[in-house]
Formats: structure tokens, C-alpha cells, sequence
């Protein structure tokens, strides 16, 4: 099976605190594989050192069949893989002093050489295609939390990444516009893109991703099917994560 990303005995200590503790998990084209787990449990942690931005311990991490290096301090090595992930954060992080199609042409340009010329014309036709080519020239604090997630999107996947990274993408986001992101990140793994995406968020899970793993304590305790593991947990942290889930729609609600 052609595997875009493959994790094998991960594990990432903080001091005496083991983070990471041997997690396998192994993603093919066209997957979007859904990480849960209560806050702590370590599924940012998991993005952050397949992103490159966190070095790791043990195990290996592999990212289209290349080795990413455990330390950081292998800029060489790390910047092979940097174009084989893109990252969308939780709080988008865009340029603030940047008009969106700026923010997504930037890193094409100024790391990576391509010609301005043409990394402006994809930078047009990705927002374009996510639905927000009309606000090219807005900067971030005019744009709508979705239109801003939208840009992020764009602005990951300017150099064409194999592997697209998403840390609670509907947190943000009213139920509209978590249907529209849904509809969204289907059709990217409708063209073979892998998404890989954290999320408290039980009920987008259930409705989008293919598959869900389930993270406590920095180890995979439980993955499947999202509609039978979010329906029939067979795991205790499983069962607690949905019963947060539910606390936390009730106090929105009230």
C-alpha cells in the first residue's frame, strides 16, 4: 500500500514527561484521517513533528517515503521535506500587513525561487478554487474567519504538497461554514491530497473524515471507522471524549 505519511514508534519526551509514546499510524493518498483526543493527549504534538516545527525522540517519521531527521538542527534535510507538507494552524497565523494573495504567493517566491509572475497566478487560481478569489486583495482583519481559513488553505498548498496538516479546523467556524470546509477538504481528497486533521469536533468527523484514531496519554488507543468509533467506543478515553464533547454543546447552548 503507497503510504504518504508513516509514523513507526514515535515517541517525544518534555523532561520526565513522555509525550509521545510509540504511536504507528500510517496514511494513504485521498485518506482525511482524523486525530482526537482530550487537550493533552498529544495529536498537536503528532502534527507539529510531521510538520517539522517539533524534533522528536524515537521511532521514524516518514513523509512520501522520505526520512524526516529527529533533530531540528538538520535544516538541510528538514527543507527536502518542507514542500511535501503544508500546514494550516488553528488561528491561521496570515500576514497581517499582506493582502491574501500575497500571503499565498510569498513563500513560493522568497523561499522556494519561483517566478513571481507565475506563483501570483497560482496563488489566484487556489483562491479561486477554495472559493475566495473575489478577496484576493483583502488583508487578513477584512476577511471573515472563514475566508481567512480559506487563505490559509491556499497559502499550505502553494508549493503542492502530497500532505496537508490541519489543526482544529472548525473551531472557529458556525455550522455553515464547517458544512462548506467539509465540502472542501472532500474535493482536495477527491484530487489523491492526504489530509491529515486534529479536531474536538465529533460530529465533522463523523460527517467527513475516513477514518479516525483516538490519542490518550500520547498513545493510540483506539482508530476505525469514524461513524462505528464515535457511535460504539470501545476504549475509556474514547467514551470520556464524547462525554466532554456533549458537556461542551450543552454550555453553548445555554
Amino acid at each position: 500500500m503507497t503510504r504518504v505519511m508513516e509514523l513507526r514508534g514515535l515517541r517525544l519526551n518534555r523532561g520526565t514527561r513522555e509525550v509521545l509514546c510509540g504511536v504507528d499510524l500510517a496514511v494513504a493518498p485521498g485518506e482525511m484521517l482524523a486525530l482526537m483526543g482530550l487537550s493533552g493527549s498529544g495529536k498537536t504534538t503528532v502534527l507539529r513533528t510531521v510538520a517539522g516545527l517539533e524534533g522528536f525522540d524515537g521511532g521514524d517519521v516518514l513523509i512520501d517515503g522520505v526520512q524526516r531527521p529527529r533533530q531540528l538542527t538538520d535544516r538541510s534535510a528538514h527543507r527536502r521535506l518542507d514542500r511535501k507538507v503544508g500546514m494550516v494552524f488553528q488561528f491561521h497565523f496570515l500576514f497581517e500587513h499582506l493582502t491574501a494573495i500575497h500571503n499565498v504567493w510569498l513563500a513560493p517566491v522568497h523561499v522556494y525561487r519561483v517566478a513571481r509572475p507565475e506563483a501570483e497566478r497560482r496563488a489566484q487560481s487556489l483562491l479561486d478554487d477554495l472559493g475566495v478569489g473575489n478577496r484576493a486583495k483583502a488583508l487578513p482583519r477584512e476577511l471573515s474567519g472563514g475566508e481567512a481559513q480559506r487563505v490559509a488553505i491556499a497559502r499550505a498548498l502553494a508549493v503542492d504538497p502530497p500532505l496537508l496538516l490541519m489543526d482544529e479546523p472548525t473551531a472557529s467556524l458556525d455550522p455553515a461554514r464547517r458544512n462548506e470546509l467539509g465540502d472542501t477538504l472532500h474535493s482536495l481528497a477527491a484530487q489523491g491530497r492526504t489530509l491529515v486533521m486534529t479536531s474536538h469536533d465529533d460530529d465533522f468527523v463523523r460527517d467527513y473524515a475516513t477514518r479516525v484514531v483516538i490519542l490518550s496519554q500520547g498513545c493510540v488507543v483506539e482508530e476505525g471507522n469514524p461513524r462505528d468509533v464515535l457511535s460504539n467506543p470501545q476504549h475509556p478515553a474514547t467514551r470520556e471524549l464524547l462525554q466532554v464533547g456533549r458537556e461542551r454543546t450543552r454550555a453553548r447552548a445555554n
